[in-house]
């Protein structure tokens, strides 16, 4: 047993350096912690990632009880009503899965209660999936503009996933369309909206994504290895 988590380890430290090594400035590494336990979670935090990305709330709070503000927090998964908790929110330093005015308000009052302004980022459904969450590119303009006068939020730009079939040259419309959409909003100046990052790109498409102006990408396999 001692002997698989010390590969674990040694997978997951290797992996990190080699990724880090590679990227080009500016870009920030999400580690996509759906499923791994807190101490994997622990050991790439330690390897030197600095942000986790978390789908549901109950693995973030137990990650959280280990790794705590050793690293920053993101909620990736989609988000429910039932997500916008005021324990989750205090974990959480950004929410990258906003898709309506719906949402967006219950992160408002929830913040409201504990004081706390909330970085988002509106979630595109740059595939135009109906099966997925996600604002249609040609909607989001006016989500942000609907969201960017709550107290307790602040937009910080845009999240896409990208349909999930073919090779990884099969995102680069998708990316390509997020970021023009970026690029329109961010060409507004809106007072209350700051268009900072662009979250594209998995283990099997980021390359793609940061061609096409990701500044954040969302990995899991490609630090933590297959799940089993």
């Amino acid at each position: 047993m001692n002997y698989n988590h010390d590969m674990t380890s040694q997978l997951i430290r290797q992996n990190v350096a080699r990724l880090l090594s590679e990227l080009p400035g500016g870009v920030e590494v999400v580690a996509a912690a759906k499923r791994r336990t807190p101490a994997e979670v622990l050991e790439a935090v330690q390897a030197g990632i600095q942000i986790i990305g978390e789908n549901y709330v109950r693995e973030a709070k137990e990650a959280h009880e280990l790794v705590g503000k050793r690293a920053k927090w993101h909620f990736i998964g989609t988000l429910r009503k039932h997500d916008v908790r005021r324990t989750a929110l205090e974990i959480f330093d950004m929410m990258e899965s906003v898709d309506s005015l719906e949402i967006a308000r219950e992160i408002d009052e929830k913040c409201a209660q504990i004081g706390k302004i909330m970085p988002i980022l509106i979630e595109v459904n740059s595939g135009r999936e109906p099966q997925k969450s996600g604002a249609l590119p040609e909607n989001t303009e006016q989500i942000i503009r609907a969201i960017s006068g709550l107290e307790n939020i602040k937009v910080m730009g845009l999240m896409t996933m990208g349909p999930r079939f073919g090779s990884p040259e099969d995102f680069r419309p998708y990316f390509a369309e997020t970021r023009k959409t970026f690029e329109r909003i961010k060409g507004l100046k809106s007072p209350d909206v700051e268009m900072r990052y662009l979250s594209m790109g998995m283990t099997d498409s980021y390359q793609i994504a940061i061609e096409e102006g990701a500044n954040i990408i969302r990995i899991g396999t490609k630090i933590f290895g297959e799940r089993d």
